[in-house]
């Protein structure tokens, strides 16, 4: 699948913005087996004094800018045209539940795909028992990881409701979870706090979704801004695999990848720090056109 991808994020600064450093993670990035960048630009209003781009330990595309004059306004617009080729294993050769974590114990690299990084707390998840107890019961250990996060995948989504007003970007998982509701980031970090509490590696992906459903199928919640699901590790055969528990599947060539970490934090598409006296508004537009 070939796409075409337009992100708008826009603040309103309450008072002007004597100056500001922003981090920016919002390039698709080419990622083996998954997908292939083929273009990218990125636009920002007011012009930048300075601008630098790495990437992070994790892989992720960063592009680091300065503003040093007065604005009332920030426009950030990233476009993309990105080629989709997600391979799908066709037969489940993960280990049983009970066997992952020997395959985890003899894992010797630290490289950013080790699963060690990701079995632990992160800065924003942490231990939480009531969502490892409701894990927990949905498995056996006689099941396969695999078939364990698919499980899971599938019972966060029957469990939560989709719902943009229960929370914001710094809703805890522990609070989600209580209230059943909330948005892709929560169910996420929700699914990823449990796996890890039942000792099955778990990250956070960030990208996009396909904005209109291929006749026949209905339309995914999160399309119309940046989107969230979660990479589990499978053991050392099939690696890394991918599901999107706010909509109860496994990510396909719908999910257009923009940037993997181990939880919101590691990934956030801006950050920065300001010198402002007041509050500001954000909004955010996200456009998906399939090409073929």
């Amino acid at each position: 699948m070939l796409y075409d991808i337009r992100l708008r994020i826009d603040y309103d600064y309450q008072t002007p913005v004597a100056g500001a450093h922003h981090l920016i993670r919002v390039f698709p990035p080419t990622r083996a087996d998954v997908q292939k960048r083929v273009t990218a630009e990125l636009m920002i209003d007011p012009t930048p004094a300075g601008q630098i781009t790495s990437t992070d330990f994790f892989g992720n595309d960063m592009h680091a800018i300065a503003l040093r004059k007065a604005h009332e306004a920030l426009g950030i617009e990233m476009r993309a045209r990105v080629e989709l080729d997600r391979k799908v294993p066709v037969f489940d050769v993960s280990p049983k539940i009970r066997d992952l974590a020997g395959q985890v114990g003899r894992c010797r690299s630290l490289a950013p795909t080790a699963p060690h990084h990701y079995l632990g707390e992160s800065p924003r998840i942490t231990d939480v028992p009531e969502i490892t107890d409701f894990m927990r019961g949905l498995i056996t250990p006689s099941m396969t990881v695999k078939e364990a996060a698919s499980v899971i995948c599938r019972a966060v989504h029957d469990a939560f409701t989709y719902d943009p007003q229960a929370t914001d970007v710094n809703t805890p998982p522990a609070d989600a979870f209580a209230q059943r509701a909330g948005v892709c980031q929560d169910y996420a970090h929700v699914m990823i706090a449990g796996l890890r509490g039942i000792g099955i590696p778990s990250g956070y992906v960030s990208g996009f979704l396909r904005t209109l459903p291929p006749e026949g199928r209905e339309r995914l919640e999160g399309a119309d801004a940046m989107h969230a699901w979660v990479k589990v590790w499978c053991g050392v055969d099939m690696g890394w695999l991918e599901f999107d528990p706010t909509n109860g599947i496994a990510a396909e060539n719908d999910h257009i990848i923009v940037a993997r970490g181990r939880d919101y934090d590691d990934v956030a598409p801006v950050i920065g720090v300001l010198r402002l006296s007041g509050g500001h508004k954000t909004r955010q537009a996200v456009d998906v056109v399939a090409l073929s």
